[in-house]
């Protein structure tokens, strides 16, 4: 008969497998999943995967640490839904900067209803592009959302009306100028488009393709964006995801307050977009950090909406398998 000690040791890699494979629905910059995972005993650590980068629109890494961040949080809830307790090490090996997180599973905790729902709401999540309805979205749930990422330590600012306008003029300066660089567009023709089929990336199918400048959106280097009339423009909220600091802890934890947010307002019953563009080029990164309410550093802009429920779920993006993001021993 196998021992305690051997079985709760099994159970502690069955636990950090189904971490694996929870992590590997998060969201990230273009769907290039860049996480890696070593699997060891009660650890798991987690490294930024480089080969699976944007050179041209992430030169700093900084969107891919983001999404790393994501990752782990996504690995986190459900390690807790186990009934697993965790200590994580972040930054934990300053000679190897890909090295974003360690993670330890030292303890048995109850397991609280509200990590079960945010583990079922994991594979729920993801970007609905589609025009949002025009009911608007109470300040509580909005509060709600905000408290998810504060738990986080980062900040969410809710733009006012009047600042979305800076915001569509950022937008569309940010993409002219993405637009007109060579290297980017062959960048963006790799990771976007139906001929991109393996496991990453973003195809046709879930990039809206109508026309329309009234609201902040994304072409991904092909014609279309969000096509939102002007009642949908006036309902649904943009928000800057925020932190005090500019440096990769900083945006591992913005990473896992995106998760955390996210998470959060789908269980709200909202749909969210992210939207990088304006963060990806450093003169309206600028002019988004001009839009906060006080001194920090913009890490990403998202749109919150009640979806469009008479429609068709809208496809998902491609998953690369869990095991083709693990480190073999």
């Amino acid at each position: 008969m196998p021992s305690a000690q051997l079985v709760d040791a099994q159970a502690v890699t069955r636990a950090l497998a189904h971490a694996i494979t929870a992590a590997s629905h998060a969201p990230s910059i273009h769907n290039t999943q860049p996480w890696r995972w070593r699997a060891h005993g009660d650890h798991l650590e987690l490294f930024l995967d480089e080969s699976r980068t944007l050179a041209v629109t992430d030169p700093d890494l900084r969107l891919a640490i983001l999404s790393c961040g994501a990752a782990l949080h996504h690995a986190l809830v459900s390690l807790a839904a186990d009934g697993r307790h965790a200590t994580v090490t972040r930054l934990p090996d300053k000679a190897e900067t890909t090295h974003l997180a360690t993670v330890c599973v030292d303890a048995r905790i109850p397991v609280e209803a509200s990590a079960v729902r945010h583990l079922e709401t994991i594979a729920l999540r993801h970007t609905d592009r589609r025009p949002v309805q025009s009911a608007a979205i109470d300040a509580q749930k909005l509060g709600s959302i905000a408290a998810a990422a504060e738990s986080q330590n980062t900040s969410l600012h809710v733009l006012r009306p009047r600042q979305l306008f800076d915001l569509v003029a950022a937008t569309d300066h940010a993409q002219t100028i993405e637009s007109e660089d060579e290297a980017w567009q062959a960048e963006m023709n790799h990771w976007t488009g139906d001929d991109h089929t393996l496991g990453t990336g973003i195809p046709d199918t879930v990039i809206a393709r109508e026309t329309s400048q009234t609201t902040p959106g994304r072409e991904f280097g092909h014609p279309g964006r969000m096509a939102i009339a002007d009642t949908h423009h006036r309902t649904a909220v943009f928000a800057i995801l925020y932190g005090p600091g500019d440096d990769d802890l900083d945006w591992l934890r913005a990473g896992e307050a995106l998760s955390a947010a996210w998470l959060k307002a789908t269980e709200l019953g909202l749909s969210v977009v992210p939207l990088s563009v304006t963060i990806e080029v450093t003169v309206t990164r600028e002019a988004v950090r001009q839009l906060l309410s006080g001194p920090g550093h913009p890490y990403l802009v998202l749109r919150f909406g009640v979806p469009d429920g008479d429609g068709a779920c809208p496809p998902r993006t491609p998953r690369l398998p869990a095991e083709r993001t693990v480190e073999q021993p």
